[in-house]
C-alpha cells in the first residue's frame, strides 16, 4: 500500500505540468453524468458535489449529480457499467466497492472489467473510536475490560468491516456483540449516546478527537492515524487486515483515453486546491488528499480484491 502511495504522490507533482494541455484538448459532448454512491447530505455526498460545482464553475462543464446508492456502491457500479465511455458519466464510490464488496457479491455480476479508474480522492482515517468518558486510552484498555467479562457493542457500518471486528475478537479470545449500522455517522451517534461502546469511524471523528470527547483506540489502517500517530494498530493486536480504502471517482469501461486523462486532471486540481470547498473538507477530515491514479489505482483495486478473497476466508 505505501509503494502506491508514493508512486501517487511523484504522480501528482507530474500532473500539474501537463493538466493544462490535457485539458485543452478535450471537453465533453454534453452534460456530465455525476452518479453518488453516498445516501445526500452526509460528508461523502457533500465532497461529491462540491467537486461537480467546481468543475462546472473552472471549465464550464455542465455536472448533473445523482444518488445511485445501495449495495455498498455495487448499485452504482451497475448503474456505471452500461453508460456510454465517452466522458459523460462518472461517478464516486469507494474502493471497497469493487474490492469486499464486489468479492462478497458474486451475484451482483460485477467484476474490474466493468469500470474505468480514474483517481482516489481521500484516504480513510479508520479508527476504533470510543467517547474519551469510558477512560479508555487504546484498545488494550477494551481488550482488558472485555476480559474482565464486560459486554462491549463494537459499531460497524460494512460487512469488511465487520469480518475486521470479528477477527480482533477472535484473535483475543473476547466475546464482542457487533452491531452493523448504516453509515459512520450512525456509529458515531451511537457512541455518543451511548448505544454503542466504541465502533469504527473513517474520519467523521476528527472533530470530536480535536475537541477531547472522542478517543481515537486504534488504528484499523495499515499504518498510523495522521490525527494521532501514537495510536496502536490493529494489525499489531492479531488482526492481519487493514481496512484501507479510498473515495474514488470512476468512469464506465472502455473510456476514452484522453476523457480519463482530462477527468482525472480536473478533478486532482479541485481536491488539492485545500481553498475549494471539496478540497477544504478533505483537509479537515482527512489530513489531505490521497491521490492514487493510472496504473497505479488499478493495481491497487487488484490488490483489495486479492485481500478481500483472504479476509472473507478468514472470517469464516
Amino acid at each position: 500500500m505505501k509503494s502506491f502511495v508514493l508512486s501517487a504522490a511523484i504522480a501528482a507533482v507530474t500532473m500539474l505540468g501537463t493538466a493544462t494541455g490535457a485539458l485543452a484538448e478535450w471537453k465533453p459532448n454534453g452534460p456530465i453524468k455525476l452518479m453518488i454512491a453516498f445516501a445526500a447530505g452526509g460528508g461523502a455526498d457533500t465532497i461529491a458535489r462540491a467537486v461537480g460545482d467546481e468543475l462546472q464553475k473552472r471549465h464550464g462543464w455542465e455536472i448533473q449529480p445523482q444518488q445511485v446508492t445501495g449495495g455498498g456502491g455495487l448499485k452504482l457500479a451497475a448503474a456505471m457499467k452500461s453508460e456510454p465511455s465517452d466522458g459523460t458519466t462518472i461517478g464516486m464510490a469507494i474502493t471497497e466497492s469493487y474490492g469486499y464488496n464486489m468479492v462478497a457479491n458474486p451475484g451482483a455480476g460485477i467484476t474490474l472489467a466493468d469500470v474505468t479508474p480514474l483517481t482516489t480522492v481521500a484516504g480513510f482515517q479508520m479508527g476504533v473510536v470510543a467517547k474519551t468518558s469510558k477512560g479508555w486510552k487504546t484498545i488494550d484498555d477494551v481488550i482488558a475490560a472485555a476480559k474482565a467479562g464486560e459486554t462491549l457493542r463494537f459499531g460497524t457500518m460494512t460487512p469488511k468491516l465487520s469480518d475486521l471486528a470479528f477477527l480482533l475478537s477472535d484473535a483475543n479470545n473476547l466475546n464482542l456483540n457487533i452491531v452493523e449500522v448504516k453509515g459512520g455517522k450512525a456509529v458515531m451517534n451511537g457512541v455518543n449516546a451511548g448505544d454503542l461502546d466504541l465502533g469504527f469511524m473513517a474520519g467523521i471523528q476528527a472533530k470530536g478527537v480535536a475537541s477531547g470527547d472522542l478517543v481515537n483506540l486504534a488504528s484499523a489502517l495499515t499504518v498510523p492515524l495522521a490525527q494521532t500517530p501514537e495510536a496502536p494498530l490493529m494489525m499489531d493486536r492479531g488482526v492481519p487486515f487493514g481496512a484501507d480504502g479510498y473515495f474514488l471517482f470512476a468512469a464506465p469501461p472502455g473510456l476514452d483515453p484522453a476523457a480519463r486523462k482530462a477527468l482525472t486532471d480536473a478533478i486532482i486540481e479541485v481536491v488539492s486546491d485545500p481553498s475549494t470547498k471539496a478540497g477544504g473538507i478533505i483537509k479537515k477530515a482527512f489530513g489531505g488528499t490521497s491521490i492514487i491514479k493510472g496504473s497505479d489505482v488499478e493495481a491497487l483495486l487488484e490488490a483489495d480484491v486479492k485481500a478481500a478473497k483472504e479476509l472473507i476466508k478468514a472470517a469464516q
